[in-house]
């Protein structure tokens, strides 16, 4: 069955929120990739059907701290969704802090047999979605957005439940959809805590499956699997998820490309309080995982109807 957790990988320093644009060059794969890796050409050269332009569909923007989370002016209501499996040990701590930031929460269980379901039920005030079977950590995330869509909410933001990421983050991560349609958090444009270290496996792997994004889809992005991120629910409503596991946010970027979605990264720090934690199954061995991912990625990349040259396909 697919893991929980995404991978995560050594990224460029840059201490500022950043753009996400098309390159006007070829980039090479960073050092240290595993071998045996697809070499991936730099640029998409066109897509099928309508005129597409690259350049357009991507812009610098400004961050604005929004006043409210509910609607009130320009403000926008968000709604922030946290996808947990098996979270007993940490469900009440996340969604406690959670709380202080904002009003609106849903607690997605993907199938929880442990004491989860019951801990969720001591807050009254956070919206549940149980699956009945653990269905995977895209399933958890797809539940959420349509969720949103459904309910009339102008943005989502997405939180891990294992305390990657801060919630006293959350105003400004969704402070970003004012200028741009997803705003995604890296844990590489900035170093918040030296000391602070991925396992060697995923930082690999995320460095890896990064490059494929910035030189296939023309993105230049550091941190392709953080889960802290905000949607606008207009892009909400484009996606189309069909894979379940781990390697959904790829099919994600690829439809943010082919929708002209505009893209903003911003630093949150980088976070590992159990190093231990397991994707589960085949996915636990890196090359297997990262086959999948290819896999993931270049079917995303055929139904989206999008030309690349050379080995991208």
């Amino acid at each position: 069955m697919l893991g929980r957790r995404a991978d995560s990988g050594q990224g460029v320093a840059d201490p500022s929120a950043r753009s996400i644009g098309a390159r006007k060059s070829p980039v090479r794969g960073p050092e240290g990739a595993l071998s045996g890796f697809v070499d991936f050409p730099p640029r998409i050269t066109r897509m099928r059907g309508p005129i597409f332009c690259w350049v357009g569909a991507f812009r610098a923007v400004p961050l604005k701290i929004l006043g409210s989370f509910h609607r009130s002016g320009p403000s926008m209501r968000i709604l922030t969704a946290i996808p947990v499996y098996n979270e007993e040990a940490y469900i009440e701590p996340v969604l406690a802090e959670v709380l202080r930031y904002t009003e609106d929460v849903l607690a997605v269980d993907d199938g929880s047999s442990d004491r989860t379901p019951e801990l969720l039920k001591s807050f009254p005030q956070v919206r549940v979605i149980r699956h009945e079977v653990n269905r995977g950590y895209g399933a958890g995330l797809d539940s959420a957005f349509r969720y949103t869509v459904a309910n009339g909410f102008d943005g989502l933001v997405t939180i891990d439940c294992d305390g990657q990421h801060e919630p006293k983050r959350i105003p400004e991560i969704a402070a970003g959809l004012a200028d741009a349609d997803i705003v995604s958090g890296s844990r590489y444009l900035q170093v918040f805590d030296p000391s602070q270290m991925p396992p060697i496996e995923r930082r690999r792997i995320n460095i890896e499956v990064t490059r494929w994004l910035n030189e296939c889809l023309g993105l230049n992005l550091t941190d392709a699997f953080c889960g802290f991120k905000a949607y606008r629910a207009s892009a909400l409503a484009k996606f189309e998820v069909t894979d379940f596991g781990y390697a959904m946010p790829l099919q994600v970027w690829v439809q943010a490309v082919k929708h002209a979605m505009s893209i903003v990264e911003v630093p949150v720090p980088l976070i590992y309080l159990d190093e231990n934690r397991a994707f589960g199954g085949a996915l636990d061995d890196a090359t297997y995982r990262l086959n999948h991912y290819r896999s993931v990625f270049q079917a995303a990349l055929d139904r989206a109807g999008l030309e690349v040259v050379g080995s991208c396909r």
